[in-house]
């Protein structure tokens, strides 16, 4: 069932949210045309599309929604009626099984309700729920007592917990369930936390110390003191090494080459013997040599570069322990002896013959590597006592943390009883909530497999067409369009296709008895036991008196079935604009359903829609106010006769468009007489000069006419009206 309905920012609904709350099973709502009551049908019949709107059902459980409107008549009879599956008759057992199962699956839901209510209250906001959210907001409040009463004194032991009561009471709950540090007495715990908490200290990186054992390999290459010469045995070398000018004839031969075995020095010719014996003199031994010296060469400029940057590292590393001055010192003695040592190399590479030797950098690495151990030495002492620190600071925030909780063990020790019960209780009902869906879908899937064997469309066309005869409509009827898409369209007698030719009422009603048939059924083979709600917007809009009150009486009917427990139809909402049809269908002789009902007007305001709710029926006509003075035993004499003409004049003229004369003649003697006065005077009109006999009036005479008062209705089949009207108003 819905207990809520708010539609807000959608067609006239612009003026906040209005909302029907605490419905009933039968919910009444009337307001003029244009106020807003097709707007309210179609939120409850896709709320989803309204994203400003919303439908609360009870226990979050929605059911199937039924909703008749000027878009329900247009969606069905512009294009061919579904056909409308009804349950069969032929098997018993079958029957009765559907009816077994569906008693189960309304108990079943019953029971998820209640465990729903329970678990979340009837708005979802509440049950155990709520008790456990209330619970824990107490719960938090507690703890933050102890927060706000040492938070001066232990602060760092709070440290991420200062701006959040959850978080607060989750860490005090925690610590109450796992703390097992030893319990400190106040005032040490103060002074403690006076020193540990006084600073706070980080740990320092150490410094990485020079690797500069490649370097210092390369210092005492033999490559270095070797006298890189020629062949000794080739017939130029002994003028070579006469002359000492080795190195200054193999940069010489460069030149001869490029000068066409001219002499680059003298220009003149030499022979192929003289190129043979210098290129014999520079052989591969030569060459060799050559390339070990370049190859040292390029190690020493990359490993004295690599041993610059760590020095450089070393240097500006951020600590206080350094000896900065010292180990600045040492960096620029290494620095020069590279900066000589590059030099040595590159003589040595230009001039192989040469012998060289470097300055080595062992004593300044190691000099420099001390500084560094130093420092380091003392960065591990310091991380040291950080580490013995932070121990203690551990230590202390536990201790403290026993301190706070021991002080508040009574209320934790409650708070997780009771915790432990409704997590309990929640869990519990979750599973049985679960259990039971579980079980309503298999239970429902059988159901909709049963519907389907004794399910058929015929019946609801022989429904119709017997209520359609009934009220005197023999022109049309309903049919099957056609069998195998079971579909409905309307004929004529001689079996022509009607809907065009169809006025609106008769539209209109046809449609009303598809769609209180459909309340029935289904249109598929499935679904026609489901639970499910009705919504009838204005259903007697282009009706005339008659069938309006037969319309009034086939809803009243619904009505039955939805106080009914056993019934399907669970709650049943009617929108109307028309006061006359509003009174019959809301007339409740035998007071069987003052409890009920709601009653709701939705009315333009400036130029919004609003919608008011009432404890009674609000509608108060003219109409039902001169049925008032017919009921009243103390009714003036003098004017009883003015108050029948009005109300016949309302009811058999203007709204019945009726013939007064037929009426008339269905009376004999001295009733015919009076009835003819009544309907003479209303067309005579009331302003005419009184007749003997309306002056004449006595009691007697006033009783004779009410009597034929009430005759008129029941010769003209309208005595329900009547007995409706005379009845006492609640």
């Amino acid at each position: 069932m819905i207990e809520q309905i708010s539609v807000n920012t959608v067609a006239s609904f612009t003026g906040g949210a209005a909302v029907l709350t605490e419905l009933r099973p039968i919910n009444f709502i009337f307001g003029a045309n244009g106020s807003g009551k097709t707007t309210i049908s179609r939120v409850i019949a896709k709320p989803e599309a309204y994203v400003n709107s919303a439908v609360t059902w009870a226990g979050g459980t929605p059911l199937e929604v039924l909703v008749y409107n000027r878009d329900f008549v247009e969606e069905n009879f512009t294009a061919r009626m579904r056909g409308i599956f009804t349950l069969g008759h032929e098997d018993a057992e079958t029957l009765q099984n559907i009816d077994d199962l569906k008693k189960k699956i309304d108990e079943i839901l019953k029971t998820i309700r209640e465990r729903k209510h329970t678990l979340e209250g009837t708005d979802g906001s509440g049950g155990k729920r709520k008790e456990l959210a209330v619970l824990t907001t107490a719960f938090q409040e507690a703890c933050w007592k102890s927060k706000t009463q040492y938070e001066d004194r232990f602060r760092e032991a709070f440290r991420g917990l200062l701006n959040s009561r959850a978080n607060f009471a989750d860490r005090m709950f925690a610590e109450f369930e796992s703390n097992t540090a030893a319990l400190k007495p106040l005032n040490e715990l103060e002074t403690r936390a006076s020193t540990i908490f006084a600073e706070a200290k980080v740990h320092l990186e150490r410094v990485r110390t020079l690797e500069a054992s490649d370097v210092i390999a390369l210092e005492v290459d033999p490559i270095l003191g070797k006298r890189v010469v020629g062949k000794e045995d080739a017939s130029i070398s002994g003028m070579i090494k006469r002359l000492g000018n080795s190195d200054w004839i193999k940069q010489g031969l460069g030149y001869f080459r490029q000068n066409d075995d001219h002499c680059p020095f003298c220009q003149q010719t030499t022979d192929d013997n003289f190129r043979r014996d210098l290129e014999n003199y520079f052989d591969e031994t030569y060459q060799a040599d050559v390339e070990a010296i370049s190859r040292l060469a390029a190690a020493y400029d990359q490993h004295s570069d690599s041993i610059i940057r760590q020095l450089g590292y070393a240097v500006a590393a951020q600590t206080e322990y350094l000896d900065r001055t010292s180990l600045e010192q040492k960096a620029e003695v290494l620095r020069t002896k590279f900066a000589l040592n590059v030099q040595h190399v590159a003589r040595k590479r230009a001039e192989p013959s040469s012998k060289v030797e470097l300055e080595t950098v062992r004593q300044t690495v190691d000099e420099i590597n001390a500084i560094l151990a130093d420092a380091n030495r003392k960065i591990d002492e310091h991380n040291a006592l950080i580490d013995n620190i932070v121990a203690e600071r551990a230590t202390l925030i536990s201790e403290i943390w026993r301190y706070v909780t021991e002080e508040a063990k009574i209320a934790l020790g409650s708070y997780k009883t009771a915790r432990q019960a409704l997590n309990s209780a929640i869990e519990g009902l979750t599973r049985g909530i679960s259990a039971k869906e579980q079980e309503r879908r298999e239970k429902s899937a059988a159901l909709r497999e049963l519907e389907r064997q004794i399910t058929s469309v015929q019946p609801t066309v022989n429904a119709i067409n017997g209520l359609l005869e009934s009220f005197g409509f023999r022109n049309f009827k309903l049919a099957t369009a056609d069998e195998g898409d079971r579909l409905y369209t309307v004929i004529r007698s001689d079996g022509s296709e009607a809907r065009e030719t169809l006025s609106e009422g008769e539209k209109t009603f046809i449609v009303f008895l598809y769609f209180y048939y459909l309340i029935n059924g289904s249109v598929s083979e499935s679904g026609i036991t489901n639970n499910r709600i009705v919504v009838i917007d204005d259903p007697v809009s282009s009706l005339d008196s008659d069938i309006l009150f037969i319309v009034s009486n086939l809803i009243r009917k619904l009505f039955a079935r939805v106080l009914d427990q056993s019934s399907t139809l669970k709650q049943i909402f009617v929108l109307t604009h028309n006061i006359y049809f509003h009174k019959e269908v809301t007339f409740d002789p035998k007071k069987q359903w003052q409890t009920k009902l709601t009653f709701w007007v939705v009315r333009k305001k400036e130029d919004y829609s609003v919608i008011e709710g009432h404890p009674q029926n609000p509608i108060q006509t003219s109409y039902e106010m001169l049925w008032q003075e017919v009921r009243n035993e103390n009714r003036s004499i003098l004017t009883i006769q003015n108050t029948l003409r009005r109300i016949l004049e309302n009811y058999f003229m203007i709204l019945g468009n009726m013939d007064k004369d037929d009426i008339v003649n269905r009376f004999s003697g001295q009733e015919q007489q009076i009835c003819n006065s009544l309907f003479s005077w209303i067309n005579d009109g009331s302003h005419n000069a009184y007749e003997d006999l309306y002056l004449a009036c006595d009691a007697a005479t006033v009783d004779r006419f009410l009597l034929v008062f009430k005759k008129i209705f029941e010769v003209s089949g309208h005595e329900a009206h009547y007995d409706m009207m005379f009845a006492s108003r609640q």
